[in-house]
């Protein structure tokens, strides 16, 4: 048997784990020793030790235990309900108000985590309720809270796009750069869904009664207290990333201990609090951590099968040209985003589509922006897709999948035109880093 054949049975194997129940990160690994013992023999232990080592001395990976740390020390200490209490507060006025201050508080928590289930389960546990208490569409409750859970990908500082830049060798700062405009198009796209639908359809999304709302002071006092402080922390770390000013580990530091001061100025700050965080952070950390380390290594053994030289000589076979080329990358994302999770899906595609990037010519910062994109749209995409499991495990009975499947579809559609547009219009990716990042 070839090596190249090898190589080409590693992903019937991996996916054959996958549906038997196993975990990503084990079945990654299992396969990676199965399909190695040929090569290495009894050395295949130190192999893949060396992958664990050269993962642990990634300096990029560093940033990722702060930003999600921000993440969970906002749910924990009630920061993140006084968000939401203050852009109710201020949208709640407006056709289908709620799903706005939703979709705004989805935005600002993608902002400082870039998970999306922890993004989707913070904001539906507190949305759900509040749009039900005034008979809120389901489909639309659905879409949004879905919708709003995915933009952990695309929102700096997505996780997605610090395990993307530290495996594709490019500057974080330059990709959160990169995302910023197409993140921007697509929320506000979601907005004018949102405020038309509502608009066209009162009855989907009403306004809050004015007897609902309180006092323009008391309005203004929320805001100063529990809004502005947020966004000023949110722009001060990205700032500093994409100015250059601090690397993204220094950054996400800095923006860590901001959450720890907040809920300290709130006196929300305990010590339950404080572990609770750690050792959510801790959990997700390992999780991510030991996906990117199976992946490594599963990516370190398909190469070394000569995989690299079967995907090329199959892109040679079929003549696809640079756009043809492009295609066939993205759908093949598209379609592993159905499967897997987004860490295994960049670890596992990436290391085989850079050197095809490099052959064809494509600006990497472009095709970066368009694959995180797609990857945010498998999140959505029925029959498989994640973010309507990680709604089902928070939404009462009364939201059905029926009602989750036709809520995500027209997100979908916007996800897809704002993919058109950087794939035609390539400057909504490339002109921001080069104006921002040196």
């Amino acid at each position: 048997m070839t090596n190249e054949l090898l190589a080409g049975l590693m992903f019937p194997v991996l996916f054959a784990f996958v549906f038997l129940g196993i975990p990503i990160s084990f079945s990654l690994l299992v396969t990676a020793a199965l399909f190695g013992l040929p090569i290495y023999g009894d050395v295949i232990a130190l192999q893949m030790y060396a992958g664990i080592t050269q993962t642990a001395s990634n300096f990029a990976l560093s940033a990722v235990p702060p930003f999600v740390f921000m993440g969970f020390m906002l749910e924990r200490s009630g920061i993140a309900q006084r968000l939401f209490e203050a852009l109710q507060m201020w949208l709640g006025r407006l056709p289908g108000g709620l799903g706005l201050a939703t979709m705004s508080m989805a935005g600002l928590v993608a902002a400082t985590t870039g998970i999306v289930g922890a993004v989707e389960v913070l904001i539906g546990v507190m949305a759900i309720p509040a749009m039900l208490a005034y008979r809120y569409n389901r489909s639309l409750i659905a879409g949004v809270i879905c919708s709003g859970g995915s933009l952990g990908t695309m929102i700096p500082p997505s996780l997605v796009v610090v395990i993307y830049a530290s495996v594709a060798n490019i500057s974080i700062g330059q990709l959160f750069s990169a995302v910023l405009l197409p993140g921007a198009i697509m929320v506000a796209g979601f907005f004018f869904f949102i405020l038309a639908v509502c608009a066209i359809r009162p009855a989907w999304g009403p306004a809050v009664p004015s007897v609902d709302r309180p006092p323009i002071v008391e309005r203004i006092i929320v805001t100063l207290t529990a809004l502005v402080p947020v966004i000023v922390l949110i722009f001060c770390v990205l700032g500093a990333i994409m100015l250059g000013i601090a690397t993204p580990t220094e950054a996400a530091a800095v923006g860590a201990l901001g959450t720890v001061l907040l809920a300290l100025v709130y006196r929300r700050l305990s010590l339950a609090v404080l572990v609770d965080a750690l050792r959510e952070t801790l959990l997700v950390n390992c999780m991510i951590l030991l996906i990117v380390v199976g992946g490594s290594i599963f990516a370190g053994i398909f190469r070394v099968h000569g995989g690299n030289n079967l995907v090329g000589g199959v892109v040679d076979f079929l003549a696809l040209g640079e756009t043809g080329v492009l295609v066939l990358m993205l759908s093949v994302v598209f379609l592993a985003g159905f499967i897997l999770d987004w860490v295994s899906v960049v670890l596992i595609c990436l290391p085989i589509f850079v050197p095809l990037i490099d052959a064809a010519g494509i600006d990497p910062i472009w095709f970066a922006v368009l694959m995180i994109v797609v990857i945010q749209t498998s999140y959505l995409t029925p029959p498989m897709a994640p973010s309507i499991f990680y709604l089902r495990s928070i939404a009462p009975p009364e939201i059905t999948y029926m009602d989750m499947y036709r809520g995500v579809l027209p997100f979908v559609g916007l996800q897809v035109a704002t993919l058109l547009l950087v794939f035609f219009f390539p400057q909504l990716a490339t002109w921001l880093p080069r104006v921002l990042v040196n």
